[in-house]
C-alpha cells in the first residue's frame, strides 16, 4: 500500500520523509538535491555499505500518483551524513549541508514524534501543548473561510483533525493541494530547472485555468522550499491542466 510523503520545512529546503512504525524513512534523492551531492553517486555508495539500510517505498507524491522512492532509517541517514566533506559541495550549500549534519535527524525526530500523532509516552503537559496548539490552528482556519479557497481549508482542517487524535487524515484524492513547484518535483524536474522554469509554467497554468473555468483560482498559503508563500491554489482535480502546460513546454518526465 502506498503511504503519502510528509514535507517538512527544514531551514531554507524541505525534508521529506514517511511514516514507518515506530520511526520515519526518509528520501535520499530529495537529501541530496538540497544538499547539493549527486543522487545516484550517493545511492550506489549507500548500497555498497554494511551499515545502509535503503529501501524502495511505494509513496503517493504530491499530485496523487503512486511512485517508488528510494528512502534511507533514521540511523542511515545521520551516519550518511556524516560521511559527506563539506569541502566537497559548492561553498553556497555548505551551511545547508552544515544544518543538515547537525539538527536534521532532530527536527524529523520533533516532527514524527512530537508535532503530529501523538506519542503514547506523551506527558499530560504535552498534551495540552498539541490541544492549545490545535485550538490557535482551527482559529486560523475558521477566521479564513470567505478569503482562501474552500477545498483548501477542507484539506488542512482534516489534516489538522488528524493530528490533533494521532490517526491518519480521511482525504478526498481529488481535493488534494497541489502547485506547480510539488508538481515539476515529481515529475523528476531537477531543482536548477524548476526554479528556471517555474514561473513561466505558473504564468501558462494560471492562464489555462482562467480559459478553463472563467476565473482566476484562489491564492492560497503553501510551504514552498521551507517558506510559506502565497501562491495559486490549484488542486488534483486541475491536473490535467498541469499535464497540459507540461506537455506544452516539451518538459519530459524521469
Amino acid at each position: 500500500m502506498a503511504t503519502v510523503i510528509e514535507r517538512i520545512p527544514f531551514h531554507e529546503t524541505e525534508l521529506v520523509a514517511q511514516r514507518d512504525g515506530d520511526g520515519f524513512l526518509v528520501s535520499i534523492r530529495h537529501a541530496c538535491d538540497n544538499i547539493g551531492v549527486d543522487y545516484s553517486r550517493q545511492l550506489k555508495k549507500l548500497r555498497e555499505k554494511t551499515w545502509a539500510t535503503v529501501v524502495l517505498k511505494a509513496t503517493v507524491a504530491d499530485d496523487g500518483k503512486s511512485r517508488e522512492m528510494a528512502m534511507i532509517d533514521r540511523r542511515t541517514f545521520t551516519m550518511w551524513l556524516a560521511t559527506i566533506e563539506p569541502s566537497r559541495v559548492a561553498p553556497e550549500v555548505r551551511p545547508v549541508l552544515d544544518a543538515f549534519q547537525s539538527e536534521a535527524a532532530d527536527a524529523l525526530d520533533a516532527y514524527f514524534h512530537e508535532g503530529g500523532a501523538i506519542n503514547p509516552a506523551a506527558t499530560v503537559d504535552q498534551l495540552d501543548v498539541l490541544a492549545r496548539r490545535a485550538q490557535s490552528q482551527a482559529g486560523v482556519l475558521s477566521a479564513l473561510k470567505g478569503i482562501v479557497d474552500e477545498h483548501y481549508l477542507e484539506v488542512q482542517g482534516r489534516f489538522l483533525i488528524a493530528q490533533a487524535l494521532g490517526v491518519e487524515p480521511e482525504l478526498d484524492p481529488e481535493t488534494m493541494p497541489v502547485d506547480v513547484e510539488s508538481y515539476l518535483d515529481e515529475a523528476g524536474v531537477s531543482r536548477v530547472e524548476r526554479v528556471r522554469i517555474r514561473s513561466s509554467f505558473g504564468k501558462r497554468l494560471k492562464g489555462a485555468y482562467i480559459a478553463k473555468h472563467g476565473v482566476e483560482p484562489l491564492k492560497v498559503p503553501r510551504t514552498i522550499n521551507g517558506t510559506i508563500q502565497q501562491v495559486y491554489g490549484y488542486t488534483r482535480r486541475d491536473l490535467p491542466v498541469f499535464d497540459q502546460i507540461f506537455e506544452s513546454m516539451g518538459l519530459v518526465r524521469s
